[in-house]
């Protein structure tokens, strides 16, 4: 086994972690990527679709394009690719990692941790049935179609309108697929505006909001899946099912942030995923993260951006150059909050906050603390993430609180 010392290893090779990278080797950090994939990107190389870097790079590019500008940007940084993480050691930065070449030790001033988020499968959510062929995770019918060129049926339905549901039920209507619509279990949409107007209403493809699948058919094959409209709570309504027959059902019911090779790293019990700080840091102060290992984001654009951030702080915490925090104050989900990233802000230093409304809102006040700062918004959607700006002052005075409560209220 030999050993590699660096001063920032990322883990990851998305979007969050070649930002990550990037920016950590531009402040002169030794930076080492590893990604077990055989190509950096991650699941960018499968979005053919245009919508990326409009705030990046100023520009619409499909997800290989935005990739490929990443992976421009990797000046000075060592990329392995085709390497697998064994562990990270709790004690101290330093992991082991496995690949063509055998095994390497790593050894690290700090670690990014940009793993990213793996999707939410059908058996999450114990729908009853059988489980035949044809059941597929919405990210794994976009790789068969778009990498292998393969169809994954004839006649589809898509459980749940988050942004990738949106664009696969338009990606196999384009390509012959029946699409006989995109069932929604909220009464509103999961994904961007946008996409619910470019990926259905431009092709006249069904919306069913307040619906869920109550049970799956089927032997050898999927036949078919019963639908029922559901009640506020989400249950299903009795004397409501129908059943729909299909060869093929696409699951996009949200995605689990990837938090498991650092079990010993706190979570945020709202989001699932690692508690960090306005800095991007963990309670382990060599431990920093960033992009949908924390939350998942709405925009790639927006990961890239927290990833280059958590570089540049690692690359900082591994020369001795970041000074210690004060004690970071707590942020929680205030009311009609669905999500809120990070889990803490450093009193006296400039922040970010990203947090989902539950419910849409015209008009909207956002709160951070009791009398603390506010913000207005406007078109207020769950599926849209608000950034909430905060200046060093405005957090330094919240340095006395126990935690802040941030909460999105209708504004007349």
């Amino acid at each position: 086994m030999r050993t590699h010392r660096v001063d920032v290893l990322v883990v990851g090779g998305g979007a969050a972690g070649m930002a990550a990278a990037a920016a950590a080797a531009r402040v002169g950090a030794r930076t080492v990527l590893v990604e077990e994939g055989a190509r950096l990107g991650g699941v960018l190389d499968q979005c053919i679709h245009p919508g990326f870097g409009l705030h990046r790079y100023r520009e619409e590019l499909t997800g290989p394009e935005f990739a490929a500008r990443l992976v421009a940007e990797l000046d000075g940084v060592e990329a392995w690719t085709g390497q697998s993480l064994l562990a990270v050691d709790p004690n101290r930065p330093r992991a082991r990692t496995v690949g063509s070449e055998g095994l390497v030790e790593i050894e690290a001033g700090a670690v990014v941790w940009a793993a990213g988020a793996r999707e939410r499968p059908l058996g999450a959510l114990r729908v009853p049935g059988t489980r035949p062929a044809g059941l597929f995770v919405a990210g794994l019918a976009q790789r068969l179609v778009n990498i292998h060129g393969l169809l994954p049926g004839r006649r589809a339905l898509v459980l749940g309108s988050g942004d990738i549901g949106l664009i696969m039920a338009r990606r196999l209507h384009l390509e012959g697929v029946e699409v006989v619509g995109v069932v929604e279990i909220r009464p509103h949409p999961g994904g961007l505006l946008r996409n619910v107007v470019q990926c259905l209403d431009d092709f006249g493809i069904p919306l069913l909001l307040s619906h869920t699948v109550v049970e799956v058919h089927g032997r050898g094959r999927l036949t078919g899946v019963t639908l029922a409209e559901v009640d506020g709570a989400g249950a299903p309504q009795p004397g409501t099912e129908r059943f729909v027959p299909v060869d093929t059902l696409i699951v996009s019911v949200g995605l689990v942030p990837e938090v498991e090779g650092v079990p010993f790293a706190p979570r945020d019990p709202a989001t699932g995923g690692l508690a960090a700080s306005t800095r991007l840091q963990t309670a382990v102060p060599w431990l920093f993260a960033a992009g949908n290992c924390l939350a998942p984001f709405d925009l790639v654009d927006t990961v890239a951006t927290f990833g280059a951030r958590a570089g540049t702080l690692a690359a900082r915490h591994a020369r001795g150059e970041l000074s210690p925090a004060p004690r970071p104050v707590p942020v929680r989900m205030g009311r009609n909050v669905a999500a809120l990233v990070p889990s803490s802000l450093v009193p006296g230093e400039e922040a970010i906050l990203y947090l989902r409304a539950r419910e849409p809102l015209d008009r909207a006040r956002v709160t951070v603390g009791p009398d603390g700062p506010t913000r207005t918004a406007r078109g207020v959607r769950p599926a849209e993430m608000i950034e909430v700006r905060l200046t060093a002052e405005e957090t330094a005075a919240m340095a006395c609180l126990q935690e802040v409560a941030v909460e999105v209220t209708a504004l007349r």
